[in-house]
């Protein structure tokens, strides 16, 4: 069986369940611009690129640029984290294991950088090597930019660090929602999807799983041997 050489991490949902935290800030701008804001067109937002988001909160009634609205939500977002980073059950233990067992590790967010750089800084400094943040690309989620942009920051120097090359059905992405499902599964990884705010189909092109809560390395590593067909784009 080949080994698994990388683990590319969703943050939002997957790593840490900051949805609450996004939901609140989307309700509170929504409001202060005399709109309203459901509970089900806040699911509709869930892993999706933040210029998106952007986009509905405008037809909602925000009125401020694109910019201005992820700067305020991130920003929100963040203040919320520095009182408490609210971890996924099992996260922080599998990116554990994962290190001790030589595996490399990156976060592939929609989230921009100085949010998902927050996260990161709470995390031991060899737990995640990068960050590929909606910031970073030009289509987000369910496009698979994001996840092609990682494997090739990775495979850059992943010869000469183990010998080996970086192969995508050697890496498994790990996703929460239906935009991030899609956009791994599209990007030739093997994707191990944990459904949180939003449920997900049992399509065949991932694995599903209730919990990372007891996952360890060699539970990922079973992954590959029953890989679903990947998914070219």
């Amino acid at each position: 069986m080949s080994s698994l050489q990388a683990v590319f991490w969703d943050m939002d949902g997957t790593l840490v369940d900051t949805e609450p935290y996004w939901i609140e800030a989307e309700h509170e701008l929504v409001e202060a611009h005399g709109g309203t804001w459901s509970h089900d067109q806040a699911q509709l937002l869930v892993g999706q690129a933040l210029t998106y988001s952007a986009s509905i909160l405008q037809e909602a009634g925000v009125a401020m640029g694109n910019r201005e609205i992820i700067d305020h939500l991130t920003q929100r977002v963040i203040s919320r984290c520095r009182q408490q980073i609210p971890w996924r059950p099992g996260a922080r233990e599998l990116l554990e294991d994962l290190n001790a067992a030589g595996v490399r590790c990156a976060l592939v967010t929609m989230s921009f950088k100085p949010l998902a750089q927050a996260i990161v800084d709470a995390l031991p400094a060899d737990h995640l090597e990068f960050i590929i943040s909606g910031d970073m690309v030009s289509a987000g989620k369910p496009d698979p930019e994001a996840y092609h942009t990682a494997f090739s920051t990775m495979a850059a120097d992943h010869t000469e660090r183990t010998g080996e090359e970086l192969h995508r059905a050697r890496c498994v992405a790990i996703e929460d929602s239906v935009p991030g499902t899609a956009a791994a599964a599209a990007s030739g990884m093997v994707t191990l999807a944990v459904p949180h705010f939003t449920p997900l189909p049992d399509t065949g092109q991932w694995h599903l799983a209730e919990t990372l809560h007891g996952l360890r390395t060699a539970d990922l590593q079973n992954l590959l041997a029953n890989a679903p067909a990947p998914i070219t784009a």
